[in-house]
């Protein structure tokens, strides 16, 4: 191995190495306990995403609990393997000398590696994280099947596939971005005279058929939570969404490397129109999924991560005659480090509404001990977040969630002996708490959830009888929600 190669590497373990303590330290988000708690309750498909981030989930904390590593654990090392799988992509797709190649990889891993999509994605555990790996898998499985030509690369292009829409629909927009460009391009088509395209997507349906069939028989209700979104367009709106999808694109990419990916997207869309089969299959599978997302702004607000799975195409596309790289990725790694930084120690005092390290993960430990103080019975919570923190905070109470969303969950329903306890709201919501379900609720105080006497987020606390005669169709509503192992 080169020397220079050998430092690359050792700097990718180093990193690596970085972020799993900092996976250890952060504090779980709400969004995280909520997908923890998928892990203990598997199914082919839940209302939000399908299922593969509580697969991963369960992975780590089968090997190390459920605690903030066990949780996260799979997050730093894909994207360790991730990072390797993106420099051969980047190596295949574009061509040229072995030194050229291998130059590409380099920066294309690099600057991946640099932004805050990836500096965050790698110490949290979301569905993006998953997604990211398992299309940048694909990448790498395209790439080799345009480098070398063997047919058998695109067994592992459908498996790659299949995995990603197992973990968020998203993936559909990059597979349909290849599809586009095996009937466009003249390698495409080339591929498609031959069965193991055809191959590679019977797998990757294959792989999805259990999602698929857990949406037909809960009534399509993942598909038409997020599919549902699709259908905005209010183009009077585009003045306040497409500013946001820029900001949010400006603020993940950090802005130096956004200019390299826009810069390195119009190469690989003039190099696909010379005829160059790599090129053009970056473009195709990055500008679509980004056109859709530009049009979904044009009436209601993208959520700065939804791009991601954009990323690793654009880098790969930016990898070629990128000049200053190393600037813009220098930069990059000052802005991730600070976070990391925010989120475990906290040594920065910013405004409550600029801290998002606060807001999301400050507090919850001591909140869910100042709940379990507060009185006996059940603790209960109408906001799935918030119960998912309770319940793997608090392993020696009952925990309810209630809302509709988790009658969808194989989790026990029956609320026999327990019917009275503490139901806990956040202030945010100005509505009062369902009444269906309650026989009584009596205010009985506040909580805060700070850091350091910076509050994050008040809540106020009732003392809450369920009601005895309860409907069928609301019990199935109200489940209890496991425990850590």
């Amino acid at each position: 191995m080169a020397p220079a190669l050998k430092a690359w590497v050792f700097a990718l373990g180093a990193l690596t190495v970085l972020r799993l303590l900092v996976c250890g330290f952060t504090p779980i988000s709400a969004d995280e306990s909520y997908y923890w708690v998928w892990s203990r309750a598997l199914a082919p498909g839940y209302l939000d995403h399908p299922p593969m981030t509580a697969l991963w989930i369960r992975a780590g904390t089968s090997m190390l609990g459920s605690g903030p590593i066990g949780v996260r654990l799979l997050a730093p090392l894909s994207a360790a393997l991730g990072t390797l799988l993106l420099a051969s992509a980047a190596s295949d797709l574009w061509g040229g000398t072995r030194q050229e190649r291998r130059r590409r990889g380099i920066v294309a891993a690099v600057m991946l590696n640099a932004t805050l999509l990836l500096g965050v994605g790698s110490v949290t555990m979301t569905p993006d994280t998953p997604l990211l790996f398992f299309w940048t898998l694909a990448l790498a499985a395209l790439g080799r099947v345009l480098a070398t030509g063997r047919r058998g690369w695109w067994l592992l292009v459908g498996l790659a596939i299949g995995l990603a829409l197992d973990s968020k629909y998203t993936a559909v927009l990059t597979g349909a971005g290849l599809v586009l460009w095996l009937l466009t391009t003249r390698a495409g088509r080339s591929w498609l005279r031959t069965p193991w395209p055809w191959i590679a997507g019977a797998l990757a349906l294959l792989l999805f058929a259990p999602v698929l069939d857990w949406n037909a028989t809960h009534g399509w209700a993942s598909f038409a939570k997020q599919g549902g979104r699709t259908g905005a367009w209010q183009p009077a709106r585009a003045g306040r969404y497409l500013p946001e999808l820029l900001g949010g694109q400006l603020g993940l990419a950090t802005p130096f490397i956004l200019v390299l990916l826009v810069a390195g997207m119009i190469r690989a869309v003039q190099a696909g129109r010379r005829g160059e089969a790599g090129p053009a299959l970056l473009a195709w599978v990055t500008l679509l999924p980004l056109a859709v997302f530009v049009q979904h702004a044009l009436g209601d607000r993208v959520q700065a991560n939804w791009p991601g799975l954009l990323y690793p195409g654009a880098v790969i596309a930016a990898s070629a005659g990128a000049r200053w790289w190393r600037a813009a990725s220098v930069l990059g790694f000052a802005l991730v480090l600070p976070v990391y930084a925010q989120a475990t120690f906290a040594p920065f005092p910013l405004p409550r509404a600029l801290d998002v390290t606060l807001q999301r993960l400050a507090g919850w430990p001591e909140l869910a001990l100042a709940v379990g103080r507060s009185g006996p019975g059940f603790i209960a919570a109408d906001e799935y977040g918030l119960a998912a923190e309770l319940a793997r905070d608090l392993p020696g109470r009952v925990v309810l969630g209630i809302e509709p969303r988790w009658q969808m969950f194989r989790l026990p329903h029956d609320t026999a002996g327990e019917a009275t306890g503490l139901l806990v709201r956040s202030e945010r919501r100005h509505d009062a708490p369902d009444p269906r379900y309650w026989a009584d609720l009596v205010p009985v105080g506040e909580l805060v959830r700070e850091r350091d006497g910076r509050v994050a987020e008040r809540y106020r606390l009732y003392r809450a009888r369920i009601r005895p005669d309860l409907p069928p169709d609301l019990a199935v509503q109200i489940a209890r929600l496991p425990a850590p192992r």
